[in-house]
């Protein structure tokens, strides 16, 4: 045991004893979770801690300064400069102090916790016709103590201030552990009277000089002229000051008609030249979007509504007391606007995909155009408005001098850009820090501020020098030293900073050996590159279920940070370092509740594919050694069902004996809780030697189509397959199937045996290629195996030239059926439907084809946003059982119970229908069998 090892039992030991032993954690596991935020940076905590009450927060800073160590206090994470990380204690509010008092209409305030989630508040006080102003992109994760910390602000910021205009009152402990209420008395800190009397200069003059001038202290709003506010002045202060316990804010009335125009410029710095005439309208929010970032948003596959001319456009939002007046605006401004093209948006759902482009932009501008990874550090600067489009084209340039490349997006409206940029940080970390003292003399050089609302952080403190005198930064100096005289909050940070390129997370990367797993293709073949793709932004702690994603189904049942993509891909970045092992506990407790949904590839907008990195950990952790027993039954179960199928009486019959079946269940690892699949009489194969030469086919040159009979359709649910075959006959295709039983090899996949998986593949390249190479296409029926073809089969033998077309030529039936010209489904108004996605038909093949047909229907549609919980194998395994229930409850149980027991339950995937059949007591329907049945 090291020293540092014992001072942190030492450490552990003693905040134990004042808070209780389930607040704190000092094991490998969590500090590297909590190592880094949605930042360049990588930090070691000795400790994290969670705090209940405002008694915990006290005790917790009472023994770092018995213990000599530093706090860093965290909200969501989400801190783009490397504000929320630390050396000594990281104190996580998110976990327990998200309180929000009741609200005061009259008043227009409301008191929270530091722990609330912003869009948490935004819907307690859409109850009462108000909101909170401030309202970044991130705000479905971040807190309110996090917003305070950095100063947020956000599009409406424009019209509703940032977060230091909307504080009225905090509720903090300081760094000398005392207890300080900050209001508008200056008399609330000891010394701070003498201390701005002696500074009015300072902050009279070089302060304050635009409204999104973040950088350093906002001591301004000491100013009496400014209304001499305390708690203004600690806004913004990054946590270096004192802990936030209680805020109380003000918030401000929802306008009752909004609207979006779109204006199209020929590029970002055009727009930027005309803002005054857009602000002549009094919008309430300005967004830019240069058209490079668009144009990754449809390479994401995302629909993206028509937009006006140009490579660069302002989203305007504009209020009125109604529809007609804001329409009238919106006219008078496409008029005023030097735009080259103009667009009133009048669907609210076009509006509200565009703005989920703004919303996604700091994850999307995750990758330059040529898709190389792209980094913060710079992502935040603002200049006056009117010196902005000055500003970006000088940007530009310094940009071609350094050959680097980004994203532009930002609130124009305000002056503040946001863009990511290809800076080599791995390889050349001299030319990080030599971009950013450039870039950080440009911005000074047009009047501008390091920061516009994400805060300096270890980005961009030590710049400060460049954009402020020894003067002000003696001021900065004196203000902490008022409240935190010891520097034991957030060091590093504003006052005497970090260098810029210390603990950079990507810097000491070792190379990383190919161990033939995935072929990684997206990032250069690379599992490194692929892990880093995680910088931290955070969806995967939102809750996806209130805009119908499904990311992260395990955190939603246990809101721990070590079940989100984030907290997973962090212990991995560790691995990829160098610095656990591919076998280390801390690896296996991080994967553990990973239910290779795959929704991260789709909801996380850097492209996180979890899924994919735990088939690949697993796979080199333990290839050609003992592997766990469910990875030999559940892992191999098409090989099982294979024999299985010949008898199935009898296997039925054994599943069936209650002592028999538990014993066996527990010895194949699964949890006995679980029922057994009741396999059919005969599976299809079976059925389709003796009928499949009376296909009700009236052309004698019927199309061919293939469809893809995959193990579990087969052997419990034929029926799906045979309703399948009649709807394709019914438009004239002839049907056939693989002469020899032939698999994906998904359940080799999700539990990394990635050798067979392939030789599965292989098998199954040689059954379709043929019919695939005469122009043909494959049908699957169940979505994870459907979704293996087309996503996995590339990834795991790329170098067979089969691979490519077969997986282009594989359909879902719904993508098969509205691709013909002549089929219209039955039409069923009076049919209510609870209709659940499987996961990776949500996340890799797209459920709009679904969608369609079931508007073509008229039905009455309930769809579950999120995994049903089973999830393929995970929720039949051992340990697991608790969870899957706890997804499924914030799902499909209460979708199905909500629906009323005359609703049909529509779940193509056999896990799905398999977890409704065992906690709702429902069957599910296959999409086949519901259009069958109807037609």
């Amino acid at each position: 045991m090291t020293d540092q090892d014992v001072r942190r039992d030492t450490l552990a030991r003693h905040l134990r004893a004042r808070i209780g032993i389930d607040a704190v954690d000092i094991s490998r596991r969590r500090r590297v979770e909590y190592s880094s935020d949605a930042s360049n940076y990588r930090v070691l905590p000795e400790a994290v801690v969670f705090p209940r009450t405002d008694e915990d927060v006290a005790a917790v800073l009472e023994v770092a300064r018995a213990e000599g160590t530093v706090l860093t206090p965290r909200g969501g994470g989400t801190s783009v400069a490397g504000n929320a990380v630390g050396p000594g204690i990281v104190v996580d509010f998110s976990r327990y102090m998200t309180g929000i008092a009741d609200i005061d209409p009259q008043r227009r305030t409301v008191r929270v916790q530091p722990g609330v989630v912003l869009s948490d508040l935004q819907r307690r006080a859409r109850e009462h016709g108000l909101r909170f102003g401030p309202d970044p992109s991130t705000q479905n994760r971040c807190t309110l103590g996090g917003m305070i910390g950095n100063n947020a602000c956000g599009p409406h910021a424009i019209a509703w201030g940032r977060t230091s205009d909307r504080v009225r009152e905090l509720r903090i402990i300081d760094g000398t552990g005392a207890n300080r209420r900050l209001a508008d008395s200056l008399d609330a800190v000891p010394g701070l009277p003498e201390f701005t009397a002696r500074s009015l200069a300072v902050l009279r003059t070089d302060l304050g000089r635009f409204e999104r001038q973040a950088s350093g202290y906002g001591l301004e709003h000491l100013l009496p002229e400014r209304g001499g506010s305390v708690a203004g002045s600690f806004v913004g202060a990054e946590g270096t000051c004192g802990v936030l316990l209680e805020a109380e804010v003000e918030l401000v009335e929802l306008p009752p008609a909004t609207l979006l125009v779109v204006l199209g410029y020929p590029d970002l710095a055009a727009a930027a030249d005309d803002i005054a005439a857009v602000v002549s309208v009094a919008p309430v929010a300005v967004e830019g979007i240069d058209a490079r970032l668009v144009d990754m948003v449809r390479a994401h596959g995302r629909r993206v509504p028509d937009l006006p001319r140009g490579n660069g456009w302002l989203f305007v939002e504009l209020a009125g007391e109604n529809t007609a007046a804001t329409h009238a605006v919106a006219r008078t401004l496409c008029a005023a606007a030097g735009a080259l093209d103009t667009r009133i948006i009048e669907d609210p759902r076009a509006a509200a995909a565009l703005w989920r482009i703004r919303a996604d932009g700091a994850g999307l501008a995750g990758r330059t155009r040529d898709g190389e990874p792209a980094w913060p550090g710079w992502e935040d600067a603002a200049v006056p408005p009117a010196r902005l489009g000055a500003y970006l084209r000088d940007f530009e340039e310094l940009t071609r001098e350094h050959k680097v490349d980004g994203l532009l997006y930002g609130h124009i409206g305000d002056g503040c850009i946001h863009v990511r940029l290809d800076l080599p940080i791995a390889t050349a970390p001299e030319r990080f820090r030599a971009f950013l003292t450039d870039a950080a003399h440009l911005v000074v050089g047009h009047g501008g501020s390091l920061s516009g609302e994400h805060g300096d952080g270890r980005a961009r403190s030590e710049l400060l020098e460049i954009m402020y005198s020894a003067e002000v930064r003696a001021v900065f100096a004196g203000y902490k030293a008022l409240f935190d005289p010891a520097n034991i909050l957030n060091p590093g940070v504003l006052v005497d900073p970090r260098p810029l390129d210390a603990d950079l997370r990507l810097v000491g990367l070792p190379p990383l050996p190919r161990a033939d797993g995935f072929a990684f293709g997206g990032d250069a073949g690379d599992l490194s590159t692929a892990v880093h793709r995680c910088v931290g932004v955070g969806k995967c702690r939102a809750d996806t279920r209130a805009v119908g994603g499904f990311m992260c189904p395990s955190y939603l049942a246990t809101a721990d940070e070590k079940d989100t993509t984030r907290g997973r891909a962090r212990v991995l970045q560790e691995v990829v370092r160098g610095e656990l092992d591919w076998s280390a506990p801390a690896v296996a407790e991080s994967l553990d509740l990973c239910l290779s949904c795959r929704a991260c590839g789709t909801d996380c907008p850097a492209g996180v594919d979890m899924a994919t990195y735990k088939s690949e950990t697993l796979y080199r952790r333990y290839r050609r050694r003992l592997r766990p027993r469910d990875h030999y039954t559940l892992g191999m179960l098409p090989r099982w069902l294979s024999g299985a199928t010949r008898v199935p009486r009898l296997i039925n019959a054994l599943a069936g004996a209650g002592t028999l079946r538990r014993l066996g269940m527990r010895a194949a690892g699964v949890d006995p809780r679980r029922g057994v699949p009741e396999l059919a009489p005969r599976p299809f194969r079976r059925i389709w030697r003796r009928e499949s030469e009376n296909q009700q086919v009236t052309e004698a040159n019927a199309t061919t189509v293939m469809l893809w009979v995959d193990t579990f359709t087969n052997a419990f649910d034929p029926e799906i397959a045979l309703a399948a075959v009649r709807l394709l006959n019914s438009l004239g295709y002839r049907v056939v199937v693989p002469r020899r039983p032939v698999c994906c090899g998904l359940t080799w996949i999700s539990t990394g045996q990635l050798d067979g998986a392939r030789a599965r593949l292989r098998a199954t390249l040689g059954a379709l290629e043929a019919h695939v190479r005469a122009g043909g296409l494959v049908v699957g029926l169940e979505p994870s195996c459907t979704a293996a073809l087309r996503a996995d089969l590339p990834e795991l033998l790329p170098s067979d030239p089969r691979s490519a077309p077969v997986a282009a030529a594989v359909r879902t039936l719904a993508e098969f059926l509205t691709a013909h010209p002549d089929w219209q489904p039955p039409s069923r108004p009076g049919l209510s439907m609870v209709v659940q996605p499987h996961c990776h038909h949500y996340s890799v093949l797209g459920f709009e084809a679904d969608r369609r047909i079931f508007a073509q229907m008229g039905v009455k549609v309930t769809e579950v946003a999120g995994c049903c919980g089973l999830a393929g194998n995970f929720g039949m395994q051992k340990g697991h059982y608790e969870i899957s229930a706890a997804v499924a409850a914030n799902g499909i149980l209460p979708a199905i119970d909500g629906a009323g027991p005359d609703a049909v339950v529509v779940a193509d995937g056999f896990s799905c229908r398999t977890q409704a059949a065992h906690l709702a007591a429902r069957q599910g329907r296959h999409l086949a069998q519901i259009l069958l049945e109807d037609s």
